[in-house]
């Protein structure tokens, strides 16, 4: 990317005003859609993901099953067998979906990974009934068929892929697993020895970063009241063992926690000058609010709304590094997004939290490193925020 070596200095008035510098291009894969072909209640549902996305509807509406669909997808860009990601495949199928003569029923889902490839999509058919397998699959680039398979033989767990070659062979063929991501296997497949393959590698390497850098997350406050264990310091998806990560986070990171302990004063009732955590002599550490005046207050005194909030703002302010989340150990913290995913975004939040925290999200989001995707009953109270993308869900 040029850049100008010399710009005219403000004082010099005769000089040209020199070309401004250009806006640099965020590389970093993402999800910008999810697509719900045929999933549960959704039919042909396309939902845009921006750096931070509310899903708004009523009770009913498809929010909580969005959300499950993009971490289903991203369980399976993981490398996570199908079985496990779907125990219950037949809650996923529409409900007016009739089987064929062989009885068979399934549901379809997809989504759109931006980065330096540009978009990338990945569409994935799946077979609920008679037996739970990846029937077909779809990855494209600029309108290229970069991976395809078929189920060919039911009687056999394999379906037939062929994936860009652009060599002696427009194509390569090959039996893959029924109940793996094909795409999220391509790199143990494809040799990368033509331009075709390495665009083959390219499109999947982008798909599978934005697909694995994924935490689900569900503050329990009745969990996180009681003192918790020392151990690694990643906090769990419930955010039981918050008080053990702020044992962690407050001696690591600085800059970090002050960041935290100002979006804590915003969301928390009294005053607060710290959130320390403090070790106990069964081996245990509990969290607590510092209130400046020598006195301390217990997170488990706090209100779930505030407890809620608290999780949340840890999370948005931390990164892979501090949560539990599988990511790509061989890509680069500055080349990856972590998405912050959060059913009931505002559940027990008072009208100043949730608008704190959401201004959280928005500031992190800002800097390329986290994005958000949460589900609201009504995204009313968030319109006009720059930088969050309101996607509503039923009439």
């Amino acid at each position: 990317m040029a850049v100008p070596s010399a710009l005219p200095s403000p004082s010099d008035s005769t000089a040209p005003p020199g070309p401004l510098p250009p806006t640099p291009v965020d590389v970093r894969p993402r999800l910008t859609e999810l697509r719900l072909s045929a999933f549960a209640g959704h039919r042909r549902t396309g939902l845009p993901l921006g750096p931070v996305t509310l899903i708004a509807g009523r009770s009913g509406s498809g929010k909580s099953s969005a959300l499950a669909a993009y971490e289903a997808l991203a369980r399976l860009g993981g490398g996570t067998p199908l079985g496990e990601v779907f125990p219950d495949p037949l809650a996923c199928v529409p409900e007016r979906a009739r089987p064929d003569r062989e009885g068979r029923r399934g549901f379809r889902i997809g989504c759109t990974a931006d980065g330096a490839e540009g978009p990338v999509r990945l569409d994935v058919a799946v077979q609920a009934e008679p037996h739970l397998r990846i029937v077909g699959e779809r990855l494209t680039a600029d309108g290229v068929v970069l991976l395809e398979t078929a189920l060919r033989d039911p009687g056999r767990r394999t379906v037939q892929a062929a994936w860009h070659t652009a060599g002696s062979a427009p194509v390569t063929r090959a039996p893959l697993p029924d109940d793996r991501l094909g795409t999220a296997l391509l790199p143990l497949r494809v040799a990368g020895k033509t331009d075709g393959q390495r665009r083959v590698l390219a499109a999947a390497e982008q798909m599978v970063v934005a697909l694995r850098s994924v935490f689900p997350c569900d503050p329990r406050p009745e969990c996180m009241r009681r003192p918790v264990p020392t151990g690694s310091g990643r906090l769990l998806t419930g955010c039981d063992n918050l008080a053990d990560v702020l044992w962690r986070t407050r001696a690591e990171c600085g800059r970090r926690h002050a960041l935290l302990v100002e979006a804590v004063r915003a969301g928390c009732a009294g005053r607060v000058t710290d959130l320390v955590a403090e070790p106990l002599p069964d081996g245990t550490v509990r969290a607590l609010l510092d209130r400046g005046d020598g006195f301390r207050t217990g997170i488990g005194l706090l209100g779930d709304g505030e407890l809620r909030y608290l999780a949340l703002a840890l999370v948005l302010l931390t990164g892979p590094g501090v949560l539990a989340v599988d990511t790509p150990g061989e890509v680069p913290d500055a080349l990856r997004s972590l998405t912050l995913l959060t059913d009931n975004f505002d559940r027990a939040l008072d009208p100043g939290q949730r608008r704190a925290l959401l201004q959280v999200a928005v500031r992190m989001a800002a800097r390329g490193h986290i994005r958000c995707v949460g589900a609201v009953s009504d995204a009313t109270w968030a319109a006009g925020e720059e930088g969050v993308t309101v996607v509503h869900l039923g009439p």
